[in-house]
């Protein structure tokens, strides 16, 4: 038995060293050095272009803004983003979306619970960038056309408050941020709803919602019109994210990190000459509040046409406009995320076979007991009762 032990003990060691190591939870942003320079974009192949912005002029590691439609769940397409976004230092934050609907193309379809389970899986599939992963749960939801026609700020609750469980039951780093709303609905009844309504709304479908998210979602856009001074402070102008923090900490009790994943000014309301002094003068004076992780500029390429184009940093060959150019002006810092180790994403692409990963479904996984397996206690049980 005595020659035995140091054999077994020799080989249990090996094998902890093997396990992988396992994570429990997220990292506060703001603990680190955090670069909040970020845009959107809506097409993966955009990565290097805004690397290019938001790591200018002294920065590293800012971010980018994406959103994943339910059907365009492609591994080797995400993976090689993902792959991008570490080898470019970029940190992805990614948007839940759906569809239009199918009976009426003015509408996003509503999101369901197995839409949520299917994301849940899909995305935990991909090899991250950084420890956190960051997932915005859908989009305006304080408008009838964001929600299937149908404005409900009970059914997002319930949604948001099942992406939580469906989410970090799978991975503990994922880094859940609400929707960010429209700050400029007005209350009509069916169609809009005012966002601090919303919020108060969701609050009593889900209480305690606010306290449950990791991040708050806010689109603090310089309305009404898109075309607000930015020393104009209001519920609906760029200091709007101050508003919904405010609401939130009051419903909570939590003080949660602000995400900014949309703002700008409209083009067809202003000459970029004036844009590109409003946004020097609000990332200097109301966007240096320091609860605030990011402020991803709306939009990086808006096209030539269509409803985005107004807001877009570039024109129609590609290249920056001047509102680009003063975005890549304003001085940033080098962001110091923990950065995931091991794998080098550069090379790796998964296969596009993976399996599956399910959980229980809400009713079930809430009412579920822990089930915790402690490896070294278990060991020694047997290893003395040899």
């Amino acid at each position: 038995m005595k020659r035995f032990l140091p054999i077994v003990l020799t080989a249990f060691l090996g094998i902890l060293f093997l396990l992988p190591h396992q994570t429990f939870a997220i990292e506060d942003p703001l603990s680190l050095p955090n670069n909040k320079m970020g845009v959107h974009i809506l097409f993966t192949s955009e990565i290097d272009k805004a690397a290019g912005l938001v790591n200018s002029n002294g920065g590293d590691w800012g971010y980018v803004t994406i959103p994943i439609q339910a059907g365009d769940r492609d591994l080797e397409k995400w993976q090689n983003f993902m792959n991008e976004a570490k080898k470019l230092h970029v940190i992805p934050i990614i948007r839940l979306a759906t569809a239009g609907d199918y009976f009426n193309t003015t509408v996003w379809r509503k999101p369901t619970f197995e839409d949520v389970l299917d994301f849940a899986n899909f995305l935990n599939s991909l090899s991250w960038p950084v420890k956190n992963r960051y997932v915005v749960i859908f989009n305006e939801v304080n408008r009838s056309d964001e929600w299937g026609g149908n404005l409900n700020p009970e059914e997002y609750a319930q949604i948001l408050d099942y992406s939580i469980s469906a989410f970090k039951s799978l991975d503990k780093d994922f880094f859940i941020i609400s929707s960010g709303l429209d700050n400029a609905a007005p209350n009509i009844s069916g169609k809009y709803m005012d966002e601090y309504d919303y919020m108060v709304a969701m609050n009593e479908a889900v209480p305690g919602i606010f306290g449950q998210i990791d991040g708050l979602g806010s689109h603090s856009y310089p309305n009404p019109g898109f075309k607000q001074m930015p020393y104009i402070l209001t519920s609906q102008s760029i200091d709007s994210f101050n508003f919904e923090r405010n609401l939130a900490y009051r419903l909570s009790n939590k003080n949660l990190p602000v995400f900014i994943t949309e703002t700008g000014w409209s083009k067809e309301a202003l000459p970029e000459s004036q844009i590109a002094d409003y946004f020097k003068y609000a990332f200097a004076y109301v966007w240096s509040d320091k609860d605030i992780t990011v402020v991803a500029i709306f939009l990086l390429e808006g096209g030539e046409q269509g409803p985005f184009s107004k807001f877009s940093l570039t024109n129609t060959a590609g290249v920056g406009n001047q509102i680009f150019q003063a975005l890549s002006d304003i001085s940033k810092i080098k962001g110091k995320p923990t950065i995931n180790p091991g794998v080098d994403l550069v090379k790796y692409v998964p296969s596009k076979n993976l399996p599956a990963k399910t959980f229980p479904v809400k009713s079930q996984y809430n009412n579920l007991p822990l089930q915790k397996t402690n490896v070294i206690e278990s060991f020694f049980k047997w290893l003395f009762m040899l």
